[in-house]
């Protein structure tokens, strides 16, 4: 069965609009879902299905054999609008700590800027540590974000929430330090 050749990339890039809408549903629905839990509801599922969309596409350009450098380096552009829309979203509504939320935008964006910068040169793919990153940053915010609190309680519920965040945490900066000793190595290399 073949495939059209850009539905990796179609799928990458339809994640963008998708980021903004889940970003304003977030916002509606407000803290913990409060102002409405519905909303809260419809902002978390659309973010878990955009989010696995990161998988989808990438599953379709390996399986096919068609990896564009276009895919490579605007996938993981759109995973960090759709991520950094979660974390300052959940920031806004007092969900997350900001100090959190910083330093995980600032390695996020650093490192996209950087992709950026050199992509004249080259495209840089993910590693396998940002890869690894990245998945648990949807899981963690996929929490986050689902109104479980209704279920199991807010104090559990923001339990659970911080310990994610913190491996998140933990996982962003270990993987960015990663990103940049390996563009040192490779620089050096190349020389």
């Amino acid at each position: 069965m073949a495939i059209p050749r850009q539905l990796p990339n179609a799928i990458t890039v339809a994640r963008i609009p998708l980021a903004v809408v889940f970003f304003v549903l977030l916002l509606v629905g407000g803290t913990y879902g409060l102002t409405d839990l519905t909303v809260r509801w419809i902002a978390a599922v659309l973010f878990i299905v955009a989010i696995s969309t990161d998988w989808v596409d990438g599953y379709l350009a390996r399986r096919y054999d068609i990896v564009s450098d276009f895919g490579k380096l605007w996938d993981p552009i759109a995973d960090k609008l759709l991520t950094g829309a979660g974390f300052v979203g959940l920031a806004i509504l007092g969900e997350v700590s900001w100090w959190i939320v910083a330093v995980i935008l600032v390695r996020e964006w650093g490192i996209t800027i950087h992709r950026l910068v050199v992509a004249s040169e080259h495209v840089v793919a993910a590693a396998w540590m940002g890869k690894i990153k990245t998945a648990f940053q949807g899981v963690a915010l996929g929490w986050a974000l689902l109104p479980l609190h209704v279920f199991i309680g807010l104090g559990p519920w923001t339990v659970v929430t911080t310990v994610l965040m913190f491996i998140v945490l933990v996982l962003t900066v270990v993987s960015g330090i990663d990103y940049i000793v390996a563009q040192v190595r490779g620089a050096r290399q190349s020389r």
